[in-house]
């Protein structure tokens, strides 16, 4: 589970940008719970089934949104996890292709902490969503020369 700051945007990224959608949603007095996962079935399950299914997947990203927040001019944010004290580091996601996903978010204007092209580790990138979180993109098959992994 992460916080979030304003539900639009995030689901926007995390639906628009990932590709993941909305399983369920809960709401509740002082907050919503948000479930995004990946469809697997293509298309073919039912949202009830997806519903029902949720916890019996292997991976769900729950957003929570505490109500009020997208509206204060004073809230700070959310800590990332990233600068001390350090905490959580990120969530990853795994592609078929880095480069060609990382052209795709370029092009919807993505914000990058580390494009594939900088640093030691060129199979990886890692792109921040509209809470600063980091999200990590690795390869669905990654090739390290003894083998794939």
């Amino acid at each position: 589970m992460i916080r979030v700051k304003d539900p639009n945007a995030s689901l926007k990224f995390y639906t628009e940008v990932l590709g993941m959608e909305l399983v369920s949603q809960s709401d509740f007095s002082d907050f919503t719970l948000y479930f995004l996962a990946f469809d697997h079935s293509n298309g073919a399950d039912s949202l009830e089934t997806k519903q029902q299914n949720r916890t019996n997947r292997e991976g769900v990203l729950e957003l929570t949104h505490n109500h009020g927040t997208e509206n204060d001019p004073n809230f700070q944010g959310y800590h990332n996890g990233n600068s001390e004290p350090r905490g959580f580091g990120h969530i990853a996601i795994s592609v078929d292709d880095v480069e060609k996903a990382c052209e795709r978010f370029e092009k919807l204007g993505v914000t990058f902490k580390k494009k594939p092209s900088d640093g030691k580790m060129r199979h990886i990138a890692f792109i921040l969503d509209p809470d600063g979180y980091w999200v990590e993109i690795v390869p669905t098959r990654l090739n390290l020369g003894a083998g794939e992994v």
